[in-house]
C-alpha cells in the first residue's frame, strides 16, 4: 500500500497549522491523523478535488484506548479514536483518517463534528459509534441509539463499561 503523502501535502497546505500529521507505520498501512476541528473541511476537500475523489467513506469506528486499574496500559494516555477508511474508486485508493479525542470520565461525551451530510453512510456509522463508545457527533441529523435499547444505560464497547445486572427484568449474567 502506498503512503499518503500527497493526500497530506494537499492537506497540509489547506488546513490550519498543526491541524494535520502524516504516521508513517512500519507495518500495514499509514494514516493521516487530524484534529477534530479540521476533520469536516480535511474530508470535504479529500472528496471534493480533482487529484483526490475520496467518494465513499467504507467505513467509521472508534477505539478506546483505556486501560482498567490493574492491567498494564497499551498507550501512555487513554484516549478515544475515531477511525475513517475513505476509498476513490476513480483512482482505486484508499486512505485511513485518524481522530485523536481526549478519553473524557465515564459518564460525559467526547465531542467531534459529524460529516454525515458528506457521506450518507455516516450517517449510521455515526449513530453506532455514539451507541457503543459514548461520542457525540455534532451536527448529526440524528443521532440516537441504534444497537442498544433507548433507555440503555452506557456505552457497551468502552473499556470502563459494567454490564448490568438486569435489564428490565432480565436478568443479565
Amino acid at each position: 500500500m502506498s503512503s499518503p503523502t500527497f493526500e497530506f501535502s494537499l492537506l497540509e497546505q489547506q488546513l490550519p497549522g498543526g491541524s494535520v500529521r502524516l504516521v508513517e507505520a512500519t507495518t500495514g498501512d499509514s494514516w493521516i491523523e487530524l484534529k477534530s476541528h479540521a476533520l469536516r473541511e480535511a474530508c470535504q476537500i479529500l472528496r471534493d478535488h480533482q487529484d483526490c475523489q475520496f467518494n465513499v467513506l467504507s467505513d467509521l469506528t472508534a477505539v478506546d484506548w483505556f486501560s482498567p486499574a490493574g492491567k498494564k496500559p497499551v498507550i501512555a494516555d487513554p484516549r478515544f479514536e475515531v477511525v475513517y477508511h475513505l476509498l476513490s474508486l476513480t483512482r482505486q485508493k484508499t486512505l485511513t483518517l485518524k481522530v485523536i479525542l481526549p478519553r473524557p470520565d465515564r459518564d460525559e461525551l467526547s465531542e467531534i463534528p459529524s460529516i454525515a451530510d458528506l457521506w450518507l453512510a455516516a450517517n449510521w456509522h455515526e449513530r453506532e459509534a455514539f451507541d457503543m463508545f459514548g461520542i457525540r457527533f455534532t451536527g448529526h441529523p440524528d443521532l440516537r441509539r441504534i444497537l442498544c435499547p433507548e433507555d440503555w444505560e452506557g456505552y457497551p464497547l468502552r473499556k470502563d463499561y459494567e454490564f448490568p445486572l438486569e435489564y428490565h427484568g432480565i436478568r443479565g449474567r
